[in-house]
């Protein structure tokens, strides 16, 4: 059986947490063994490297870098400041040629150069959002909350629930090339907050965390003008069949490996819903809405297998564990829960040969 590790991070200004905690997986019986922790300030969010040789995290005012050793350990290689406030979000286009930073805090986007050996090169474009949102808990500014190229490598989306827009960018990997050629926009006090592109790269899933949706649209390109086209087919609530409450919101999304179900969670209901995906049409239809036995579920990463699930809880300071059920629409607890501080995301990886 292939041997798994996941990686979590965590918030660290309490002292509670180092940043990283890394895990060995049990993914026969679908639960984490803890290994060891790195310092790392303030994690909000991982990604590995599509190599598999590289983990990427989030540091206050930057991204450090990561080896994977063969073990699944792993040793520093480098640190880079972003010229900007500590990031939210990060992303790597598939080819492993650069990684997309979202600023939360600042509004920016900044793209940096990825080199052959994994480390952190220079920023080869950065780009400040602007204009006035209608949302006034987030003071109406921009803030970038996901930032991802379409698997095209052609273009730059990034979500900003600040000013309830999704910006689309020209990128060619020039410096200074980088350009504004549409923008999803909408309805107000939506708030757009992350998207996931569809493998074969014709459909986007855009989450909403106010109106507790997920829109679906169907990506082309114009072969007349080259710009990006994305019609709006169909809308679901991330709540199911159920009735989303006041003060719920969606908080994150994940697609199973074969790209045929997507789990988004939930906060305020603390639960997690599973859709299955029509892949000629890209329409979702939801399986079930069930609790997550703990409080806002920050990310959801789904094993390898597609067996098991875990939710990474990050009120109650806890990773959660389920074995997935797709014949009979359900989530069963496949193993007791394991304390995390603050926990943000988790990334699970296979190792080895």
């Amino acid at each position: 059986m292939p041997k798994y590790m996941a990686y979590v991070g965590s918030y660290t200004y309490t002292g509670k947490a180092k940043g990283i905690t890394v895990f060995d997986v049990d993914a026969q019986r679908g639960t984490f063994f803890k290994r060891t922790e790195l310092a790392v300030d303030n994690v909000s969010d991982l990604i590995v490297s599509f190599d598999r040789r590289t983990l990427y995290a989030v540091e206050d005012y930057g991204v450090v870098a990561f080896r994977i050793l063969e073990n699944g350990s792993l040793t520093r290689i480098c640190e880079k400041k972003i010229n900007g406030m500590r990031p939210h979000h990060l992303s790597i286009d598939e080819t492993d040629s650069y990684l997309y930073v979202s600023g939360f805090h600042d509004g920016k986007l900044t793209i940096l150069k990825l080199r052959e050996d994994g480390s952190v090169g220079e920023i080869i474009d950065e780009v400040y959002h602007q204009g006035l949102g209608s949302i006034a808990e987030r003071a109406s500014r921009p803030h970038i909350t996901c930032s991802k190229p379409t698997r095209d490598g052609k273009f730059v989306m990034a979500a900003d629930p600040g000013i309830d827009q999704v910006s689309i960018y020209r990128f060619t990997g020039k410096p200074g090339e980088l350009r504004l050629v549409d923008a999803i926009r909408p309805r107000r006090q939506s708030s757009p907050y992350c998207f996931s592109i569809s493998k074969d790269n014709r459909f986007l899933y855009l989450m909403y965390d106010m109106t507790n949706t997920v829109e679906v649209y169907r990506y082309t390109v114009s072969e007349e003008r080259g710009t990006p086209e994305f019609e709006k087919i169909q809308s679901v609530s991330t709540m199911g069949d159920n009735i989303p409450g006041a003060l719920n919101a969606g908080t994150c999304m994940a697609f199973t490996p074969d790209d045929r179900h997507l789990f988004v969670g939930n906060a305020g209901s603390n639960s997690v819903t599973m859709f299955s995906r029509a892949e000629e049409t890209g329409y979702l239809k939801a399986e079930f809405n069930l609790p997550i036995s703990g409080a806002y579920p920050k990310d959801i990463a789904v094993f390898p297998d597609g067996k098991h699930i875990v939710s990474v809880n990050h009120e109650s300071g806890a990773l959660s564990f389920f074995s997935v059920n797709y014949e009979k629409k359900l989530i069963i607890m496949s193993a007791n829960e394991i304390p995390v501080s603050q926990p943000n995301c988790c990334v699970i990886i296979p190792i080895g040969a």
